[in-house]
């Protein structure tokens, strides 16, 4: 069953608690920073963030379906892994979970735009690299744009991350926001 409409100009942001905004206002939010900046450069899609915070790959996949078939979107902004990694989830389930989602995706005619996701070394050096490297691997082996990782210049600045560590701030979100816009512009259509 197709979902996407021809028509559509829908971004999905598809992600887990960084995308979901954890402990951040609904208006404070990078997705909601997006908008505005789309809005600005009058880019002609709307944004729709279906982030949920603690979601692992395994629940994307069985959340993605329900999801396409409602929005119909365009493209597709998938950001998940990070909680798989978090729970030292074996990278070839992750793999494989980022696969099922981007096939399911593609097979609606929906773009999908992976984004890379980098982990500290808790579980060691070995598995930090092996995480690491399955986003370059899924975006070719799938023939999808690999978007930089979205924290790379905030997740080692502890003026723009909460006390937890894991999570950006409300001075972060716009930062993010502009970061992901630049990724993504020269790969709308």
């Amino acid at each position: 069953m197709v979902f996407a409409s021809q028509d559509s100009r829908t971004l999905l942001i598809y992600g887990d608690s960084i995308s979901a905004g954890y402990g951040m206002e609904p208006d404070k939010q990078w997705a909601e920073n997006l908008k505005v900046i789309f809005n600005e450069k009058n880019f002609d899609i709307e944004i729709v963030n279906r982030s949920v915070s603690g979601e692992t790959t395994g629940g994307g996949l069985s959340r993605i379906k329900p999801i396409l078939e409602k929005l119909q979107p365009k493209y597709l902004l998938l950001e998940l892994g990070g909680n798989d990694a978090l729970r030292g989830y074996p990278p070839s389930r992750i793999l494989n979970n980022l696969e099922a989602i981007i096939e399911i995706a593609k097979g609606n005619q929906v773009k999908v735009f992976l984004m890379q996701i980098k982990i500290l070394p808790n579980y060691g050096k070995r598995y930090q690299e092996q995480f690491e490297s399955i986003f370059p691997r899924v975006a070719k082996e799938n023939d999808i744009i690999l978007l930089p990782f979205m924290l790379n210049d905030i997740a080692l600045d502890k003026a723009l991350m909460l006390p937890d560590g894991i999570h950006p701030n409300a001075d972060a979100q716009p930062l993010i926001a502009e970061y992901v816009f630049k990724s993504l512009e020269p790969h709308l259509q």
